[in-house]
Parts: C-alpha cells; sequence; structure tokens
C-alpha cells in the first residue's frame, strides 16, 4: 500500500508517528500527479516547487514541536476558484488564466495553519457554472473510473484527484451541488457545510448567498477533521457565522438507534435511474437495521426549487462577475476602440459559453419591469422552501435520498443540451437554497462499475447528526471506493 492509498487521518499519524517524513508524503503526491495527470487532466497548477519548500518548513515545525495536528504534513488539493497567495488562481477562464492572487482564502490558510500542504488547484467548471467540468477553459477532467465519463462539476477536479489518489483529500465549493454531485460520480465522501459555516473570503463569489467551502475525502473521518480545521468565524466574511459546535470529530460513533430519518416520496419517482434508486433505498434499510425510525413523507415545493436557485444564482452571478472587465486585471482584449468596446470584447472572448448564459439570464432577471416577475418571486419560493425544511426536521433528525439521477455520463453528452443539465441538480440545490448541511458518500455501483452515491441532509448547525449517520453507515462497507482498490484504474 502506498501512502496516498492511505486517508488523510491515516498518513497524518504516520507523519506525527514520524514513520513517515513530510517530504516523502508530498513526494508521493506529487510523483501520482505527473503519473496520471498527462491523461485526467484534474489539475490546472502543479505547485511543486511551493510544496517542497512548504513541506522543508512543516517537517522542522512538527521536529521542533511548535506544529502539531491531525492534518500537518498532509498534501491537499485545492479548487481553483480558491485563492491561494502566489499561486495562479483562475476559475478556470480565459479572462483569469494569468491571475496570481496576493492573499489566501482564509479556509486555506486554516489550513496551512495547521500544517497542511498545498500541492496544485484542480480543474472545474468556469466560474463553477456548470455540473461537468467540461466548461473549463482548460478541457474537460476525466472520470477515474471510467475516463470516457464526467467527474461530475463544478468541483470536478478536486473530486477525480481524491478518487485517483493524487492527493489525500480536496476543498471544493458548493452553490447548487458542486461538492456533492462529482463526489458521488466520483465514489468519494463530499460535505457541504451549514451556509456560514466555513468563511467565503477568498472564494471567487458565483451565488454569494449560495456558495459555501467543503471537505472532499475518502471517508467520513477525513470529512469531519477537515471541517473542524477549516470551520471558523471571519470578520472579513459578513455571512459567517460564530459557532461554538465545531468538534465533528465526536460524532463518529457507529450508533444510529432511535435517529428518525425521513426519505421524500418525490425524490423517487420518475427520472430517477433504477439502480440508483436501488441502491439508495438499500442504504436506508441498512440504517433501519442499525436502529434508524426510516419513514417516507411529502417534501413540498421541491419542483420549483430548480427555477427558483437559477434565477437566484444566476442574478448574483450577473453581479459577482461585472467586476471582471479587463481594467484592473485579468484578460483584456488586444484590439479595441475606446473604453466600452473594450468593455464588450474583453469579456466576450474572455468568458466561456455557459458563462455568458448565464450572465445573461442574470442581467435579464434583474432587469426593470422583470425584477418582480423573476427575482423576487424567486426569493419568496426560497424563503417558503426553508420553511418546509423546518416542517420536516420538526419530525426527522435526516433528510436521505439520492445526490444525483443517474451515475457519471459520458463525457460530451451533457453541453448539448443545458436544461437536461441543469435538472440533473434537482436533489442537491435545495438544500443550498435553505442555507442546510449535507454530506454525498459512496452507496453502491452499478453495472458499469460506476459509483451511486447517497446524499443525507440535516437541520442548520446539524453536521454532526449527518456525520453520524453517514459514519454507521461508512462502518458496513465491505469494500473500497476507489478504482485503484477495484481495479479499474
Amino acid at each position: 500500500m502506498g501512502l496516498m492509498d492511505l486517508t488523510a487521518v491515516e498518513l497524518g499519524k504516520k507523519i506525527q508517528n514520524r514513520e513517515v517524513s513530510v517530504m516523502e508524503a508530498v513526494q508521493a503526491s506529487l510523483d501520482a500527479i505527473k503519473k496520471t495527470e498527462p491523461h485526467s487532466n484534474a489539475f490546472v497548477t502543479i505547485a511543486e516547487e511551493a510544496a517542497i519548500e512548504r513541506a522543508k518548513e512543516v517537517q522542522r515545525r512538527m521536529d521542533d514541536g511548535t506544529l502539531f495536528g491531525a492534518l500537518a504534513g498532509v498534501p491537499v488539493a485545492v479548487k481553483d476558484n480558491l485563492c491561494t497567495r502566489g499561486i495562479r488562481t483562475t476559475c478556470c477562464s480565459k479572462i483569469l488564466a494569468d491571475f496570481v492572487p496576493f492573499y489566501t482564502a482564509q479556509a486555506v490558510q486554516n489550513l496551512e495553519n495547521a500544517g497542511a500542504i498545498v500541492i496544485g488547484k484542480t480543474n472545474m467548471d468556469e466560474f463553477a457554472m456548470g455540473s461537468t467540468t467540461e466548461t473549463s477553459y482548460f478541457g474537460a477532467t476525466k472520470n477515474p473510473w471510467k475516463e470516457t465519463c464526467v467527474p461530475g462539476g463544478s468541483s470536478g477536479g478536486s473530486c477525480a484527484a481524491v478518487a485517483a489518489e493524487v492527493c489525500s483529500f480536496a476543498l471544493g465549493s458548493d452553490t447548487g451541488g458542486s461538492i456533492r454531485q462529482p463526489s458521488s460520480f466520483c465514489g468519494v465522501t463530499g460535505l457541504k457545510p451549514t451556509y456560514g459555516t466555513v468563511s467565503r473570503y477568498g472564494l471567487v463569489a458565483y451565488g454569494s448567498s449560495l456558495d459555501q467551502i467543503g471537505p472532499i475525502a475518502k471517508d467520513v473521518t477525513d470529512c469531519a477533521a477537515i471541517l473542524e480545521v477549516i470551520a471558523s468565524y471571519d470578520k472579513k466574511d459578513s455571512t459567517s457565522v460564530l459557532r461554538k459546535d465545531l468538534n465533528f470529530t465526536s460524532a463518529l460513533q457507529d450508533d444510529v438507534k432511535g435517529m428518525k430519518i425521513g426519505i421524500p416520496k418525490g425524490y423517487f419517482g420518475e427520472g430517477l435511474d433504477r439502480e440508483v434508486q436501488d441502491a439508495v433505498l438499500a442504504a436506508a434499510k441498512i440504517l433501519e437495521e442499525k436502529g434508524a425510525i426510516v419513514e417516507e413523507f411529502e417534501l413540498g415545493l421541491v419542483e420549483y426549487a430548480i427555477p427558483a436557485y437559477y434565477v437566484i444564482a444566476c442574478a448574483e452571478a450577473s453581479s459577482n462577475l461585472a467586476r471582471f472587465d479587463g481594467v484592473k486585471y485579468g484578460y483584456r482584449a488586444d484590439t479595441y476602440e475606446g473604453l466600452h468596446n473594450m468593455y464588450k470584447k474583453s469579456r466576450s472572448e474572455g468568458f466561456g459559453t455557459e458563462v455568458k448564459r448565464r450572465i445573461m439570464l442574470g442581467s435579464f432577471v434583474l432587469s426593470s419591469g422583470y425584477y418582480d416577475a423573476y427575482y423576487l418571486k424567486a426569493l419568496r419560493t426560497k424563503a417558503l422552501l426553508k420553511q418546509e425544511f423546518d416542517k420536516a426536521f420538526a419530525r426527522f433528525d435526516l433528510i436521505l435520498g439520492p445526490v444525483a439521477p443517474s451515475t457519471a455520463p459520458q463525457i460530451g453528452s451533457s453541453l448539448d443540451d443545458p436544461m437536461k443539465m441543469y435538472l440533473g441538480d434537482i436533489y442537491t440545490i435545495a438544500v443550498n437554497l435553505a442555507g442546510l448541511p449535507g454530506i454525498s458518500l459512496p452507496c453502491g455501483l452499478d453495472h458499469e462499475g460506476l459509483p451511486i452515491g447517497l446524499q443525507l441532509i440535516g437541520d442548520c448547525f446539524c453536521e454532526n447528526k449527518i456525520l453520524r449517520a453517514a459514519y454507521a453507515l461508512e462502518c458496513t462497507r465491505a469494500y473500497r471506493h476507489s478504482p485503484l482498490a477495484c481495479g479499474t484504474i
């Protein structure tokens, strides 16, 4: 077993016990990336020199006793919309292709303070707008389980890197399922925390009221340990929440007796692949056998989640992306006539098709005459949807359901039909609209050997409940969810 076969916590323990040096761990990650990257395209930037220098510093501090912790010396990949000082941050867009930030995102800084080592920046859908990692300016990422399939998106590069075991864990961002859906497609575990738990400072904004940073790892234990490090109150983020209940690893108990779990009937209707349905319901049966109380119920307004989400997300995106105009930083057109022409040409040449589509939709719903009809109505729907979840959590501790309607689709099969891609977010976007925590973890494989993901949703600030149930379910798995362990790559 190689070092990258280990979970982040397992590798961290070996480093702490001096069984492995920090440099050995970093070199193992770099070697694995070099071996797989030419065909996987999971990374946009590999920070080899910075990682090696950082490894020396971390090892020195561990040797003199000033640095210790579960993630000290462990290599981490960071999604390319999280700013990293001195390391290129592109959002996988031509308009930011050469941008190097002068500051680091708070979540990444928290990891570095704990001794984790940034190994590189991962591929993603351009400005996190997409569900397949195919809208990236740097080309599509391939799913490690089957290279003709997408890894999901927008955090597809991070999930593919963890699944291919070229890094110990990764950070992603989740605006409408962008951690959970690719985690499902790549057979890894991804956690979207309650809105405000992890600082958004340094995250290049897509939908400011929806975005949240979270961990992507090999198992639930890793996700809990990583969340303990990255969660913090931050005065630089006006939406940051001061929480005292940040001991997430205490929830890792193989005990769900008496826990009430609800299954929305509407999640298991038309459009859901039968193999996905069977795998998710089989997992629910396991939790029931372990002592949980599992019941079906009606979750109202689910059918309105997708239109409300895309109106709100695109409206916020059109505002957030207005800053990329070719004036102070980013791409500027080579030839133009006057200031306004420079704006138009720089943005037309710098943004990709999907980003332009969402900017145009957002600008439309915010325009005079349509603001009340679309944007305000979407905000009211968002509030009503939150009320439906409040009613559900008055009865249940958790909600259980699928992450996506199917397993990973073939590369090239989604971009020609944007509406089909948008509808694929049906099970994930409501969580972001309501600001809830949710986790995706593997629960089986389909007939092609592709991973199937299960989603557990909790009430606000109830990460410990979903971690407890996820850990209990994970304890029943008799196999490793890795294409390497399963012999597919």
